[in-house]
């Protein structure tokens, strides 16, 4: 353990002493929470991002694609205000968030709302949607003064809660004792599901209680695409070179996927939601030009796509090959439980409460 962590532990028991006390008040009713009337799925973590929130939000908005109307709902990391904005195609990530500009464009028919009081949100989509189905929640889990109906907490295999600490001397944002109130738990990011053995280890690792459901999840990528045109896939790409460039909290796993489909690959990390600059985009078109000979590629993520869109025009990067590579979270223990589940909490929900 390297001195400044050691350092910072008071600091983190400051902080956790807050949190503790927070948490106090909502538990004994001295401060109020409220249960939407709808079905409100929320899909969180205790770290500070990188744990997949965004894929297992699209995986269970493709569980319940034959249920709708459907709604999401979101801060809008990095947009321009906090008021209530239902979010549309020609929306930018400036004024909406890359995130849900990302949901809205990959599923046009479910409803995607960004908002800062989750609260007055959801009471104006129902007010808005009477017949909405269920509303999706991506990063509400420390929005104590929502009550969702189903908590699905998610936690890295690289890095579970277990092996972490609080701010500001880890990546913590919330207690671990926290994730008692989920029911569904989801250790993301997996290479491969670990043995029947190994996940009862999990389940005691995490302190997860009995009744909380434990699920395994990986990665699957798809072939990159064009950015700007046809969006049709390259040949040849074990033969090439390839820039790739990120925006996001954790790029390792896409890292190391590209390393196995391309011949050669460079990388350039820019911080999380990072906007894009006309410079960042002339820096990236330098690099490309000398990082390596022959046959290449700049590749970015589906997120950091909806941040390049508004800028990319007119920028050195317009006429350059330009690819994205889009990914799934997958369930590998037993998704047909996993999906019944997400189904029929949405089926069996009450009509109000």
């Amino acid at each position: 353990m390297s001195v400044l962590r050691l350092l910072l532990f008071p600091f983190s028991w400051l902080y956790g002493a807050t949190l503790w006390v927070r948490h106090a008040l909502y538990d004994s009713g001295l401060q109020a929470s409220v249960r939407p009337s709808r079905p409100s799925i929320v899909i969180g973590n205790l770290a500070l991002g990188g744990t997949g929130k965004t894929p297992m939000l699209e995986l269970v908005l493709r569980l319940l694609d034959d249920t709708m109307p459907l709604a999401t709902l979101s801060r809008g990391y990095g947009r321009k205000g906090s008021h209530i904005h239902e979010v549309s195609e020609q929306d930018t990530a400036d004024a909406v968030g890359d995130e849900p500009l990302q949901i809205k464009g990959k599923f046009p028919f479910v409803h995607v709302f960004v908002g800062a009081d989750r609260v007055k949100c959801i009471e104006a989509i129902q007010q808005q949607l009477p017949e909405m189905k269920a509303v999706l929640l991506d990063d509400a889990f420390q929005h104590r003064r929502l009550n969702g109906s189903l908590n699905v907490l998610l936690t890295t295999f690289q890095k579970p809660w277990c092996d972490d600490h609080l701010l500001p001397a880890g990546r913590l944002r919330d207690l671990p004792s926290r994730s008692r109130s989920a029911q569904v738990v989801v250790v993301t990011k997996c290479s491969t599901l670990p043995d029947g053995s190994e996940r009862e280890h999990w389940h005691a690792r995490l302190g997860l209680r009995s009744d909380q459901e434990l699920f395994f999840s990986g990665i699957e990528y798809e072939e990159p695409k064009r950015l700007v045109g046809d969006g049709q896939e390259w040949p040849g790409l074990a033969q090439d070179n390839c820039l790739l460039f990120t925006g996001i909290a954790d790029p390792a796993p896409l890292l190391e996927h590209t390393r196995r489909i391309f011949k050669n690959v460079d990388h350039v990390a820019f911080p999380d939601h990072h906007p894009f600059s006309k410079a960042d985009l002339a820096m990236l078109a330098g690099r490309y030009a000398t990082f390596a000979p022959g046959p290449k590629l700049l590749i970015t993520t589906e997120k950091d796509a909806m941040r390049l869109r508004s800028v990319i025009k007119g920028s050195p990067l317009e006429n350059l090959p330009v690819g994205v590579i889009g990914m799934r979270a997958v369930i590998l223990n037993e998704p047909g439980r996993f999906a019944t589940l997400i189904r029929d909490h949405v089926a069996t929900y009450p009509a109000h409460r």
